[in-house]
């Protein structure tokens, strides 16, 4: 069983930054793809960026572009997001997960954390 543990979400102004962290307990078939989506109050939940962990390979939605970076530590267990400029838009409820495939199809994602709250003001 995979299991994922974010933390680092919080409360910022327009413009500012937050990291967030995603600790990861194994590296299986499973979590060969880690993701950062999120999930606004009355909104669908969307796909931020993801990243291969075996290359680092990354991935990013397209409204974030320039602004978010996806890595992880050199031992593959925690996936970072480095959120900058941020928006009052960005503001959502951010997961992590783990799945077998990366791109832009955002599905088969079938490990989830329980998500941290990432709020921008203007």
């Amino acid at each position: 069983q995979v299991h994922l543990a974010e933390s680092g979400g919080g409360s910022v102004q327009a413009g500012g930054s937050l990291r967030l962290s995603c600790v990861v307990s194994t590296l299986s078939s499973s979590s060969r793809c880690l993701a950062w989506f999120r999930q606004a109050p009355g909104k669908e939940r969307e796909g931020v960026a993801n990243i291969w962990r075996e290359t680092g390979d990354p991935y990013y939605a397209s409204f974030v572009k320039g602004r978010f970076t996806i890595s992880q530590d050199n031992d593959k267990s925690t996936v970072f997001l480095q959120m900058n400029s941020l928006k009052p838009e960005d503001t959502a409820m951010y997961y992590c997960a783990a799945g077998k495939w990366c791109g832009g199809t955002w599905s088969g994602f079938e490990h989830w954390g329980q998500g941290t709250q990432v709020t921008v003001s203007s």
